[in-house]
């Protein structure tokens, strides 16, 4: 990896990122994503809720919170842990609370007057204001999240990575087989489609690589490739005149190309979620849900 100058803070707001897609995180990934073009990693911190009153009275709980916190550890990564705080709200109902976003926000201000660059993994609008104060200060600002992500909060960044497109990031359902391997099941998004002749292609990201921002696959440089996708391959309730378009994130199985050697075709396609809010509930709904389902089977035993 080329070494860089660029002096890197990372902070997940690790709630945010586990209740909107990012359940099963792995930290060790996001380091690697990170530190792609040789940044220094000066920072790198994770906010984490823990409710100490059930950790007293629930063993299994405990043995969770506290083999989740060491396998991040042992990845480099620094626990800010946040207690849960448990209260009566106006209609009387028994409810928690913990968040973490001031403590990061004072970190990251604090902070970055040593940093060249900052990772913010959150999709929650309320760091806005943390994003162009960062910005003033002549850091650069990237934000990564999954699902549930304010649209000004992706607009403000200088550049938004959905967490569902980097490889490895989430555990997949069935990972026997390398991400961007033929038979491996990827995920990407759609960059042309041809309406009357109902074909297009989904460029997908091969591997994590420094060159991200080149983005035509048809530079050797760039770590993208394509995938072609005829019309009997998409969801049955995805309305393709919404094609193409990159805010909807599509899962499918990369197969050998007929017609192209080495070429690569999109097969049993599927909508893990759409940043336009005009999904189909149902469809989006059931694609999340089997990653997530998938995601939380693979990791059980190091999961809070």
């Amino acid at each position: 990896m080329p070494q860089s100058s660029n002096r890197l803070g990372v902070y997940v707001d690790a709630e945010n990122i586990k209740c909107n897609g990012g359940f099963s995180l792995r930290y060790d990934v996001l380091r690697r994503f990170a530190v792609r073009d040789g940044a220094s990693p000066l920072r790198l911190n994770t906010y984490l809720a823990v409710d100490k009153q059930r950790t007293k009275v629930d063993a299994e709980y405990a043995e969770r919170i506290e083999g989740y916190q060491r396998a991040v550890r042992d990845s480099g990564w620094k626990v800010i842990v946040k207690p849960v705080h448990w209260y009566f709200n106006e209609d009387g109902t028994w409810t928690s609370k913990a968040n973490a976003d001031l403590d990061l926000a004072v970190d990251v201000m604090l902070q970055s007057d040593r940093l060249d660059q900052v990772l913010l993994v959150t999709g929650d609008g309320d760091f806005l204001q943390v994003v162009k104060a960062l910005q003033n200060k002549g850091c650069r600002v990237e934000v990564l999240a999954f699902k549930n992500v304010s649209r000004a909060l992706q607009h403000e960044a200088d550049v938004f990575y959905s967490g569902y497109l980097i490889p490895g990031l989430l555990p997949m359902r069935d990972a026997r087989i390398p991400w961007g391997e033929l038979g491996s099941r990827v995920r990407g998004v759609c960059t042309s489609w041809d309406g009357s002749r109902g074909f297009g292609f989904l460029r997908f990201l091969k591997d994590i690589a420094a060159e991200m921002w080149i983005t035509d696959s048809r530079n050797p440089e760039s770590p993208y490739q394509t995938a072609f996708l005829h019309h009997s391959d998409l969801p049955s309730n995805l309305d393709a005149s919404d094609l193409p378009s990159r805010d909807i994130i599509f899962e499918f199985d990369l197969e050998p190309s007929e017609r192209e050697k080495g070429g690569f075709v999109a097969r049993r396609c599927a909508v893990v979620h759409r940043y336009d809010g005009k999904g189909d509930s149902r469809g989006e709904r059931n694609g999340t849900d089997t990653a997530e389902r998938g995601q939380e089977n693979a990791v059980k035993p190091a999961t809070v």
